[in-house]
């Protein structure tokens, strides 16, 4: 879920970024989909292990088993895309020489890591407990 969210973010991020300053959707900016693809792919599979950790190991239901591991993720979550998203705010907001052509990369990876958070911590868990809650199939 988090992957298409994620894409949607970045067009997002890249259509904001046009409103202001002119950024061609070229081959480099296209490399920003691959690498964005890469990273948001992680936080989801932190967040789904944990919880089918809990609910195997502590025996606890699907409510306290995602809560307790978006809450256990949360911080090396945002710690992550915190870092990753201060480091590219520099290429995509301070103009200068030569960022022209790394703009549009950086645009789509912060502003899909971004969204990708925050479906991260939002829907994914709400998504997760809904599949857990349901009683298996024999």
């Amino acid at each position: 879920t988090t992957v298409p969210l994620g894409v949607a973010g970045g067009i997002i991020g890249l259509a904001l970024m046009n409103l202001f300053v002119r950024q061609p959707f070229d081959m480099i900016t296209m490399l920003g989909f691959l690498i964005l693809v890469g990273t948001v792919v992680n936080n989801p599979i932190l967040v789904v292990d944990q919880a089918l950790r809990n609910l195997r190991e502590s025996g606890a239901n699907a409510v306290e088993a995602v809560t307790q591991a978006v809450q256990a993720r949360i911080r090396p979550m945002l710690m992550s895309t915190t870092t990753t998203l201060f480091g590219l705010a520099p290429l995509v907001f301070i103009p200068g020489a030569g960022v022209e052509l790394y703009r549009g990369v950086g645009a789509i990876v912060l502003f899909g890591l971004l969204f990708s958070l925050l479906v991260s911590l939002s829907f994914l868990p709400a998504l997760l407990t809904s599949v857990l809650s349901r009683p298996r199939r024999s």
